[in-house]
């Protein structure tokens, strides 16, 4: 940061600055909790007669901001009380925690003159979602404050006299900042003027957290001969009984029965009665129809089996001989699409929806977060009440595959402070996205994506949604009936709304 601009009397400056310039606190607003921070001083002093007013840094107290919607139910509603069958209930900068990246430094010469605010020997440190204060070790740190005298006239006065217009445009442009490194992503609201929180962290893979590990290098084979990269049009591996890759995936039952009427039989006796079925040498289905010579604007689209039948998709892998063209690979490439994180205009909090057309079976983007142990899942949600389980997604496919895979001990994704754009999805009963289990690791049950893809054709900007609940395709009459259930039944009472405003909607979000 460059403090050298010259400044004229009465001129205000705005600057720039990274988040990991920020170093001490120089005050924190008992009124609301909001704070303003000291930078890394870089060769110029900040003379007392010199203010630095953060302005992007305060937090926004929702009773003292003027209502600027259109039309705004229920803006004052705290997260933990809103009403929203969203993910992102009310989910804006008005209830962030983390410092804006945006600062103003003024200096007024024909004004007062104002002692710049002390220092005080500690920081705040913001940690999974969460601000701590830790001791200060900077040696030019030595002065012991008075905590209890905080803020100070001058510190209040500071802070108060920044516009909301000023705070609203800094917390707009940290967020951009954010999201620039994100291709293919825009943000779009034509609803009022608040921004998503930046307490949000954009992450390009999971973060693995303590506990959390995965399979084992070593096991993660990947298909050999007679797979190579020039079969099938040269789109890899053309062989469903003998790619490696697909050892576990689903039978195709239809070619079995056509080729090998008596292992159909025994196939289907054992199946019938859950027994375990050995599957070595039997035909298997590729997950994706990849488009033909001519067809090169056509994606690669989820086979109409797997977009019913739920079943895990296997993809090749680094290791594979097929090569990088092979057919069996789309999630791992990353979303294609171009996404809009919007504000919707109905108070469900933030949506996405695609800037192109969908067609069925095209995939859209994968939900990424921190992958945590279901103890350190319980911990969280326990923390921050039911809101939590919003952003909550266990890892949770292979349960039963394996004797030591249980609902209690499988990983969990929270996709609420860290995630990809798909952690603004919202929720609807009669959603037109699904989502599918991608792994890459035929051995690891406990580390795979979670992809979602279009369940029918989308037309361009209609926004994305997926079940919460992720039940399969009910009647309409059924759901009716169970709606009118839940809503006579007492122990719902405390339960979140649904606001999807489906044909099928079941009336809580959680049932």
């Amino acid at each position: 940061m460059s403090l050298n601009a010259p400044l004229l009397p009465n001129a205000r400056a705005t600057y720039r600055v990274r988040a990991g310039d920020v170093s001490k606190v120089l005050c924190h607003r008992q009124r609301n909790g909001s704070y303003i921070e000291q930078l890394h001083e870089r060769g110029e002093k900040f003379s007392d007669s010199e203010s630095i007013t953060i302005a992007g840094a305060e937090h926004l107290n929702p009773n003292e901001v003027p209502n600027r919607k259109r039309k705004a139910p229920g803006l004052s509603a705290p997260l933990s009380n809103g009403d929203s069958g969203s993910l992102t209930p009310q989910d804006s900068a008005q209830f962030s925690r983390e410092p804006s990246l945006g600062i103003t430094y003024s200096s007024d010469a024909s004004g007062p003159t104002r002692q710049a605010p002390e220092v005080y020997n500690g920081f705040l440190q913001k940690r999974e979602g969460k601000i701590i204060a830790k001791k200060s070790k900077d040696p030019n740190v030595t002065k012991i404050v008075n905590a209890t005298k905080l803020p100070t006239p001058e510190m209040r006065e500071a802070a108060s006299t920044a516009p909301v217009s000023t705070a609203e445009r800094f917390i707009r442009e940290a967020f951009l900042q954010k999201l620039r490194p994100v291709p293919k992503v825009k943000l779009e609201n034509h609803v009022d003027t608040s921004t998503p929180s930046l307490d949000f962290t954009f992450i390009r893979e999971f973060e693995l957290r303590k506990g959390v590990h995965r399979a084992p290098a070593e096991v993660n084979l990947g298909c050999q001969k007679p797979c190579r990269p020039n079969m099938g049009q040269n789109m890899g591996c053309e062989y469903t009984k003998l790619c490696g890759c697909l050892e576990y995936a689903a039978v195709d039952e239809g070619a079995l029965e056509s080729k090998d009427a008596e292992g159909y039989s025994a196939y289907l006796h054992a199946k019938q009665n859950g027994y375990v079925i050995d599957t070595t040498g039997m035909p298997k289905r590729f997950p994706y129809r990849k488009a033909k010579v001519g067809e090169e604007k056509v994606p690669s689209t989820l086979q109409a089996f797997y977009l019913e039948e739920r079943h895990p998709i296997y993809e090749c892998n680094s290791n594979c001989n097929c090569g990088p063209g092979c057919k069996s690979r789309v999630v791992q490439k990353g979303r294609k699409v171009p996404l809009v994180i919007f504000k919707t205009p109905n108070n469900r909090g933030w949506g996405v929806y695609c800037a192109e057309d969908l067609i069925r079976g095209e995939f859209i983007d994968t939900y990424l977060g921190e992958v945590i142990t279901n103890e350190e899942a319980d911990r969280r949600e326990g923390k921050t009440g039911k809101d939590k389980a919003s952003y909550l997604y266990s890892l949770d496919k292979f349960v039963g595959d394996d004797d030591t895979l249980t609902e209690e001990n499988c990983y969990v994704v929270d996709g609420q402070y860290m995630g990809g754009v798909t952690r603004f999805l919202n929720h609807s009963c009669e959603p037109n996205c699904r989502q599918y289990t991608v792994s890459y690791n035929k051995h690891d049950l406990r580390v795979y994506d979670l992809a979602f893809f279009a369940y029918q054709d989308i037309p361009a900007g209609t926004e994305l949604t997926f079940d919460y609940m992720d039940k399969d395709e009910e009647e309409e009459e059924d759901v009716l009936r169970r709606r009118e259930e839940a809503g006579n039944d007492p122990q719902n009472e405390d339960k979140k709304p649904c606001n999807c405003g489906a044909r099928k909607c079941r009336g809580y979000l959680w049932v």
